[in-house]
This record gives structure tokens, C-alpha cells and sequence, in this order.
């Protein structure tokens, strides 16, 4: 198991090897960075984007949470995480393209599927169960379709993904790029198990990319 000294020990590795290799790389994003791409992802340790799709630095603007979800737009002053990435890398960098990347196995899913974590107090799983509050219209629609067992977590997953893109729209200044045709949105789910990426169409389905 790594634990932070295997950590440092890879960042030795990292500081004579590969940053050696792509240091005229890291010269130029020393005076800033301009991604093309920002990708919402999960937090789970198995997903990491930048090794799922072969990025190199400085090339995707990540932010990443538990089953990779988009709150709604909402300016009530809060102190919002995503929120404010999303507005940075639409606003300040803007980014061309937004990719929500879903995956295979995801406890937050299976949380919000199974209801595992109902009435828990924060500290508890609470802040958890309040978050994956987002999917509930969506498991209410699954589970009638599929249940909530293999058939109905992965259904859920892709839901999963689809919440997240209704939402991006309600952020106005998403709206704004995406009908001006200079923001796109896409969807996707990484199979941890087959290693495949399914992405998702204009027909609504996802495909093996």
C-alpha cells in the first residue's frame, strides 16, 4: 500500500525522469496554463483522468468529487466547489470543451442506488448522503427500470453523467458558449473492470469509443 514516503519516493523518481524529459514543458506552464479541455471526474483512487486518457501537464483542467456530479446554478453565496472550477475554467480559461467522466464501480453511485447511507450524520457519511441527494430523481427512474442491482448500478452510472450535464446548463455562462457554439459538452463512462470507455452519443446511448 503507498503511503506518503512512497509518495516522495515516486516524486524522486518523477523530479529525475519525467520532469527532466518535459522540462522545457514545465518551463512554459510556469507562466500559466491554458487547457483546452476540463474534465469533472470522481474522486475514486482507480479513475485518474490523466492516465485514462494519456493527457500531458497542463493539457486538461480537472476537478474531481464524489460520483463526479454538478450541482444546479445556485447563487446563494455559498461556498461552492465545483461551482467555482466550472466558473474558472469557463470564464478565465476558457475552455473549449467539458468532458463528465462517469466510471464502472463507483460508490457514490451504489450509495445513492442502494440508499446505503440514509440518515447518516455528517462525519458519518452524511456530507456524502447529502451530495448523491443530487441523483435522487434519477434513481427513482433506474430503479423502476433496472432495480438496484448490476443492471441498475450501471444504468445509474450513466445517469449519473446525464444529472451532470442538465446541470452544467443551468449555469448560465455555460448556457451562453454552448449555444454560441464555443463550448461543447460531452459525456463518458471508464469501465474499470474492461478498461473500456463508453461515450455518450447524440442518440442519447452510450457506445464503446
Amino acid at each position: 500500500m503507498t503511503h506518503f514516503s512512497n509518495l516522495v519516493d515516486g516524486y524522486y523518481r518523477f523530479r529525475g525522469n519525467e520532469w527532466l524529459a518535459e522540462r522545457e514543458r514545465w518551463q512554459e506552464l510556469a507562466s500559466g496554463q491554458s487547457p483546452k479541455v476540463m474534465v469533472i471526474a470522481c474522486s475514486d483512487s482507480r479513475v485518474e483522468p490523466a492516465t485514462i486518457f494519456g493527457s500531458r501537464p497542463g493539457e486538461v483542467f480537472v476537478v474531481r468529487n464524489v460520483a463526479n456530479l454538478v450541482p444546479p446554478f445556485e447563487p446563494d453565496g455559498g461556498r461552492h466547489g465545483v461551482s467555482a472550477a466550472l466558473e474558472f475554467a469557463v470564464t478565465k480559461l476558457d475552455v473549449e470543451e467539458i468532458v463528465v467522466l462517469g466510471h464502472g464501480a463507483c460508490g457514490g453511485v451504489s450509495a445513492a442506488l442502494t440508499r446505503s447511507l440514509a440518515g447518516a450524520e455528517e462525519g458519518e457519511g452524511g456530507f456524502v448522503a447529502n451530495w448523491i441527494s443530487l441523483l435522487d430523481e434519477a434513481r427513482e427512474r433506474v430503479v423502476a427500470a433496472h432495480g438496484t442491482g448490476a443492471d441498475g448500478q450501471r444504468a445509474l452510472e450513466q445517469a449519473c453523467v446525464e444529472v451532470s450535464i442538465a446541470n452544467l446548463m443551468t449555469f448560465p455562462f455555460v448556457r451562453e458558449r454552448v449555444e454560441a457554439g464555443t463550448l461543447a459538452i460531452h459525456g463518458a463512462v471508464f469501465a474499470i473492470a474492461d478498461g473500456k470507455l463508453r461515450v455518450l452519443g447524440a442518440d442519447g446511448r452510450f457506445e464503446a469509443a
